[in-house]
């Protein structure tokens, strides 16, 4: 639910003033938050009735029949897990929420079941040689190499539609023949899909420039080898609530170091030994929301690369953010990748 902010109310407000906000909105629920934004409880209407029958009067603080421990999911959650837990709680709403228990969305099964749909551009490079998967991709481009039992591009169009997104531009060139043969115009999975033709290798974000109109609203590039559950919606709405021009997905990557590390001071002393230590860092995921305004920074038909592109709108002090990925996640680079990704095809996609 976009319009969330709209059902916020304050343990202060009275019984009545939250059934005037439960009635003007189609949600049929209200969200009790502090000045933080941190969810306290939740009001239904069934909650005000249940309050009345007890004696509870309109002019009383809706604390006295809210819901104090309301079933929630954070943004970390799936579209599935959330709706299995809508459906073994018998729930219509569900509260999102963030690692700071600050309410971020409002999922309604409505919705779930039958995804709004979105005017927002999904680009998917699609283009790349797979060179690191050769022999497969001698004669067949990656993103139609099978996972599971159909290509990895389907798959991942599939997964944006179950989110209401049906506007798609696959950025092409290596074999881009077996790619639009295949997919045609996606009327066959109920989307709209066009061309951006690379005549040239134009890097992750070069061929942004050649979209044929510039978008009036944030679009969504994701690498055309990858395969992940990342909630959509959620990942465009934190774009959105962060009034950011640029995010970008990111996964928390581990590395080990095999042996003790010692630190030493100034005179060879010895201090201290730290065993096989772990650093943990966030490494880029492939998955991208730009606002229209950063389009400005590609110049048209040129190589450019997305890491560029983030340092250029850094440089120039717009407002970037990072999305953590907790969601199943897997880049499809080289042959061990592949492999995996059809182990694990069966228990997370189907």
């Amino acid at each position: 639910m976009e319009s969330w902010r709209k059902i916020l109310v304050s343990q202060e407000d009275t019984i009545k003033h939250t059934i005037k906000v439960i009635e003007e909105n189609a949600s049929q629920i209200a969200l009790v938050v502090d000045s933080e934004l941190r969810l306290l409880g939740t009001v239904t209407d069934g909650d005000v009735r249940r309050g009345v029958l007890k004696g509870i009067q309109l002019d009383e603080s809706i604390s006295k029949v809210m819901n104090l421990d309301p079933t929630i999911s954070t943004y970390m959650d799936n579209k599935d897990s959330i709706l299995r837990k809508m459906k073994s709680k018998k729930l219509h709403h569900i509260p999102i929420i963030d690692e700071e228990g600050r309410v971020i969305g409002l999922e309604v099964l409505d919705e779930l079941i039958r995804p709004v749909q979105r005017d927002n551009i999904v680009v998917l490079m699609a283009g790349g040689l797979g060179t690191r998967l050769r022999p497969l991709t001698e004669n067949c481009p990656k993103p139609l190499l099978n996972v599971g039992n159909k290509p990895i591009l389907e798959t991942i169009i599939e997964n944006f539609a179950e989110y209401g997104f049906n506007k798609f531009y696959l950025s092409v060139n290596y074999k881009y023949e077996m790619i639009k043969e295949y997919f045609g115009d996606g009327s066959n999975w109920g989307v709209q899909i066009d061309y951006i033709q690379e005549n040239k290798m134009l890097g992750t974000a070069g061929s942004l420039s050649l979209l044929p109109e510039k978008p009036s609203i944030p679009i969504i590039v994701m690498n055309g080898d990858l395969l992940t559950k990342v909630n959509f919606k959620l990942l465009l709405d934190y774009h959105i609530e962060h009034k950011s021009q640029a995010t970008m997905c990111v996964r928390e990557y581990d590395y080990q170091i095999p042996y003790g590390v010692v630190k030493v001071d100034k005179q060879h002393r010895l201090l201290s030994i730290e065993e096989k230590p772990i650093h943990r860092y966030f490494v880029n995921a492939g998955i991208y929301v730009l606002s229209p305004i950063v389009l400005q920074y590609l110049s048209e038909d040129s190589y450019h690369d997305m890491p560029t592109l983030f340092e250029k709108v850094i440089e120039d002090n717009c407002c970037t953010s990072v999305y953590p990925i907790r969601e199943y996640w897997c880049d499809i680079g080289r042959i061990g990748d592949y492999e995996k990704a059809n182990s694990d095809y069966e228990k997370v996609f189907l």
